[in-house]
């Protein structure tokens, strides 16, 4: 597996712990990392997206609301709001990856850890998101 692939994985799933447990969890973070990956090059780049994605929280999660038509941002799976937010924080703040490369490892990340649905709408969201960050919103 690629490595930011894998840094991927431990990102959504720190922030799906995060979401679930509590801002208390940020305290654990390394010994999680840790203790899920010997890579020294994954953890920090899972770190770095971790703390990044949280602390642009408020403005992915905006992007995700005015996205998601027809849900309710708080009728998403933990799982899919996780991918979501890390997928929104680096289609905003992480110029070094290629818009079409965030999602497609953002629908890869919903079909292994999501439900059968979910990567069509991951897919759909972050669709309607880079039309919105790019002003071609309808």
């Amino acid at each position: 597996m690629d490595r930011r692939t894998r840094a991927r994985e431990l990102a959504m799933q720190a922030l799906y712990q995060i979401d679930v447990q509590g801002a208390d969890v940020f305290e654990f973070l390394g010994e999680f990392f840790a203790e899920m990956e010997g890579d020294e090059f994954v953890r920090k780049q899972a770190t770095e997206w971790t703390k990044g994605t949280w602390d642009n929280l408020s403005q992915c999660d905006e992007l995700i609301i005015a996205s998601t038509i027809k849900w309710q941002f708080a009728r998403l799976s933990p799982v899919d709001k996780s991918i979501l937010r890390l997928s929104v924080y680096q289609l905003t703040c992480c110029g070094d990856i290629p818009p079409k490369v965030v999602i497609n490892e953002a629908i890869e990340l919903a079909k292994k850890f999501s439900t059968e649905k979910s990567p069509g709408f991951v897919n759909g969201v972050l669709d309607a998101v880079l039309r919105k960050l790019a002003g071609h919103d309808r």
